[in-house]
């Protein structure tokens, strides 16, 4: 069976209605995590991937400073302490698993966690396990009705309600964690 095709062990949806709830379910997601853990992030632009991997450098506990990779395609965040480091990637660029291949996430995968935004179809092979991360903006990527993407987002998108949902799959996430409400 194909990861594409794959169903999750489990699949839990959350609502938030700020940046902070975002950071704040995700800090309890870090809290969870341990080294090898693949995340998938997936969303619209300005849906809040970046945010959501700012909480889980705090749940992990790496340095500060978390920003999008945009432009460099992989960041890492070291550990202030014992726990693992976060590698960030995002793929938004990259059009095959031969690219992902080239930036070489098998390198760190065994001894951080990896989260890839814009991933999905091209990092399954990674790893047996992963947990897929969907955010979703109230409002959508679109401009009402015009069918065009809106890349404009304003400090006020941070407080739109976010549909967030964490799906599990693969022997490492047979079931779910325990996240504070």
């Amino acid at each position: 069976m194909t990861a594409e095709f794959e169903a999750p062990a489990w699949e839990h949806e959350y609502k938030t209605s700020s940046a902070g709830q975002t950071q704040e379910l995700a800090r309890a997601l870090g809290g969870a995590l341990r080294s090898g853990d693949l995340l998938l992030l997936t969303g619209e632009l300005g849906a809040g991937k970046t945010t959501f991997t700012q909480g889980l450098g705090e749940g992990l506990g790496v340095r500060a400073g978390i920003i999008s990779p945009t432009f460099v395609l992989v960041r890492i965040h070291p550990a202030l302490g014992t726990g693992p480091d976060l590698v960030h990637v995002d793929a938004y660029r990259l059009g095959s698993a031969a690219e992902i291949d080239d930036i070489d996430l098998e390198n760190t995968m065994d001894s951080s966690v990896t989260v890839v935004e814009w991933g999905h179809g091209l990092v399954e092979h990674l790893s047996e396990s992963r947990l897929e991360v969907t955010l979703q903006r109230a409002t959508g990527g679109e401009s009402a009705g015009t069918g065009e993407l809106v890349t404009d987002f304003s400090a006020e998108d941070d407080d739109e309600e976010r549909t967030i949902r964490i799906a599990g799959y693969g022997p490492r996430w047979a079931e779910a964690p325990v996240l504070a409400p």
